[in-house]
């Protein structure tokens, strides 16, 4: 008796395999759904190839081929008996290999595995059974073939080394606490709390060895902890920075299941819809992300910046423990006196949030972007806006060369001198800059020096720009005393009774000295600037944490614009941004606009001023202030200060007038020329009478 289904559509079923443990069961399964309707069985096996069929090893290939598809025959046999089919196909990509098979046959119903292609292959081309059901014409059944639990270890011959997931970190913050406690025991950096304060060079030095080796074994965050430390010469001694500078995140890749699982979670359809395919061979590996490049279905390449997915949570749990450690050390004057351990955890806090939040990178780069667009040398990557998320970043990828390599001739030369420009206005203009711009940062392509990587990025407010300039002036005068006082004032030490000014002062002019002797290829302001908060950090009086993350920045890119340009001089190019800067606000301040706010807002102070006189003296709201001094050095120069101060203003309105008179078409020449001579004489009379009563 007949048992198949009366009239069925379903006529040819075919299957596709690698021969892997889990693709044997798909296959067994569309056995049994063929028999159930009476359908053909069509079994295609797909082998990857492993040399180009144009080398010597081509001929072993076609054997390869051979060999499997005699094996195939016997197994479809034994499955289907006389309406089994086998065909063995040699392709680079399984997918679209299944799919053409499926549509020469004129098969009825596709049956693939879920996890029927593992490893690199996968990565690079996609998952094969999503690309399947989105390019075949054919009715496609997915079957589920994913292994149990206790199944895991014998599928793991079929997958890549990279692919065997690593450990995860104790899941438990007690567990954790006793992870970092023992570290920090076995590498004895409670020796680091146990030296006095002001313990030798030498003993810092051994402390700050053992820090970083304790923080690359404690993993991600604390490795990210040391590098943000490395920064903040302003918090640690030297020695600290010096070592913590050279801690390397040892960080094994994410491996291509993650990759693809957390693409798909942000893109929120299958990555294969997206991306034409992606390097299995990662860019770079990080604390905090992976990146890759790709290229995407429209052809356009680019690079894949992909978060690991146990980041956020991993670092949450660290700053946790990290924050309770920083109160305890708070409390304990004798320890923060070494470092400022609360102020170290909000920085880091602050720092890795925004890292773990892949929009902040997009903004950095916008607002970047405006910032360098006066550039014609310079550049930034573009960013697909509609791909990216929180925790995936898809850019443009730049493909050029490293900064050494770029091609000599005026493109070159220029692009030196616009990118040390550019850091100068970043930092003195707009406050913002990029924090990190090693070479490795910094790439050639089509005559142009691009900025990569604006995951930190450091911001300098507008008292302490308006500090740095008066500092480089001071710098460029050599004036040790205006130098000193300028550094005092930007961290507010000037009224403290417990500095040494002269030793601080004399260690200023030494640095000073030092520099002036300097060859032109170590006059560079990125280490004078560094030197000088290392001479802040010894008497106490740190620079502000941005300035001395901007120092840091130009330094590094002092040592990049070298590889561009050995001639170029530092001092020159700054002098000359300086002298514009300053040229340009000179400009601001003389608008006429500017004028009349500026006076107005004069006279309200003066107003004040005088209040608070009549305040002091206790002279009562709408009495005549009479007031006999007996100072009479006291009363003159009130009067004087008064008289100029008319005079000042009066002269300010008449300059006023006769810049608005000039551009108006409704008033006479005369009247403008006559406001201009009014000016003239005020102002000398100004002049002569600050002279008289010098």
């Amino acid at each position: 008796m007949d048992n198949h289904p009366q009239n069925s559509t379903i006529r040819r079923v075919m299957v596709g395999t690698d021969r892997s443990q889990t693709a044997d069961q798909a296959v067994r399964w569309a056995a049994e759904f063929a028999n159930r309707y009476g359908a053909e069985l069509f079994v295609v096996q797909i082998i990857l190839p492993q040399h180009p069929s144009t080398t010597e090893f081509g001929a072993a290939e076609h054997t390869r081929v051979a060999a499997a598809n005699h094996e195939l025959t016997d197994i479809v046999h034994r499955l289907a008996g006389e309406r089994g089919h086998a065909c063995v196909v040699m392709d680079d990509d399984p997918a679209l290999a299944i799919v053409r098979a499926a549509e020469r046959e004129a098969i009825d119903v596709l049956v693939v595995g879920n996890s029927g292609m593992a490893g690199r292959k996968e990565f690079l081309l996609g998952n094969v059974p999503n690309r399947i059901s989105h390019n075949s014409r054919c009715t496609v059944i997915i079957v589920n073939t994913q292994p149990l639990a206790d199944e895991q270890t014998a599928s793991t011959a079929h997958v890549a080394p990279s692919q065997v997931e690593t450990p995860v970190s104790e899941p438990h913050v007690g567990a954790r606490a006793l992870k970092i406690a023992t570290v920090m025991a076995k590498h004895g950096v409670q020796e680091l709390f146990g030296q006095p304060v002001q313990s030798d060079i030498s003993t810092r030095r051994r402390q700050a060895q053992r820090l970083r080796a304790a923080l690359e074994e404690l993993g991600p965050t604390f490795s990210k902890l040391g590098q943000v430390l490395s920064t903040r010469p302003d918090l640690l001694p030297p020695e600290y920075i010096e070592e913590l500078a050279m801690l390397q995140s040892h960080v094994p890749p994410m491996s291509e299941r993650e990759v693809v699982q957390v693409a798909e979670q942000e893109l929120k359809v299958p990555w294969e819809d997206v991306f034409e395919s992606i390097d299995p061979n990662p860019l770079a590996a990080g604390t905090i992300a992976q990146v890759h490049r790709a290229t995407l279905e429209t052809g356009d390449r680019v690079v894949v910046k992909v978060q690991r997915p146990t980041a956020r949570t991993e670092i949450e749990q660290d700053l946790a423990l990290l924050e309770v450690f920083a109160q305890q050390v708070g409390k304990r004057p004798a320890l923060n006196q070494v470092v400022d351990m609360e102020a170290v955890f909000k920085h880091l806090s602050t720092s890795l949030h925004r890292e773990l939040d892949f929009r902040q990178e997009i903004e950095n780069i916008d607002r970047m972007r405006m910032v360098l667009a006066d550039y014609d040398r310079l550049g930034v990557p573009s960013v697909h806006q509609e791909l990216s998320t929180t925790r995936l970043l898809v850019m443009e990828e730049i493909q050029g060369a490293p900064i050494a390599q770029a091609t000599d001739g005026p493109a070159r030369i220029e692009a030196a001198r616009q990118l040390l420009e550019s850091f100068y206005k970043q930092i003195m203009v707009d406050g913002f800059f990029h924090a990190d711009p090693h070479p490795g940062n910094l790439m050639w392509w089509k005559d142009r020096v691009y900025l990569l990587d604006f995951g930190m990025v450091g911001a300098v407010d507008a008292n302490v720009r308006e500090h740095l300039l008066l500092l480089l002036m001071a710098l460029w005068k050599e004036d040790t005393v205006f130098l000193s006082d300028i550094t005092l004032m930007m961290t507010g030490s000037l009224d403290r009774s417990d500095l040494n000014v002269q030793q601080f002062q004399s260690e200023i002019g030494d640095m000073i000295a030092k520099y002036r002797k300097a060859v032109l290829a170590d006059m560079q302001i990125g280490p004078l600037l560094q030197e000088m908060s290392a001479i802040g950090f010894r008497h106490g009086v740190p620079l502000p944490a941005s300035l001395t993350l901007a120092s840091k920045a130009l330094a590094q890119v002092q040592l990049a614009t070298a590889r561009l340009d050995p001639t170029l001089d530092p001092y020159d190019v700054a002098g000359k941004f300086l002298m514009r800067l300053m040229l340009k606000r000179v400009g601001a301040a003389l608008d006429p606009k500017t004028l009349v706010y500026q006076s107005q807002k004069l006279k309200v102070r003066v107003e004040r001023v005088i209040e608070a006189i009549e305040h002091l003296i206790g002279a009562r709201p709408g009495q005549k202030l009479v007031v006999n001094f007996k100072a009479n050095s006291l009363e003159d120069m009130i009067r004087l200060t008064g008289r100029r101060l008319a005079l000042g203003l009066t002269a300010a309105a008449s300059i006023l007038a006769s810049g608005f008179t000039v551009t108006s078409t409704t008033v006479s020449d005369w009247v403008s020329v006559s406001f201009g001579i009014v000016a003239g004489l005020l102002v000398v009379g100004l002049i002569l009478d600050l002279m008289r009563g010098r």
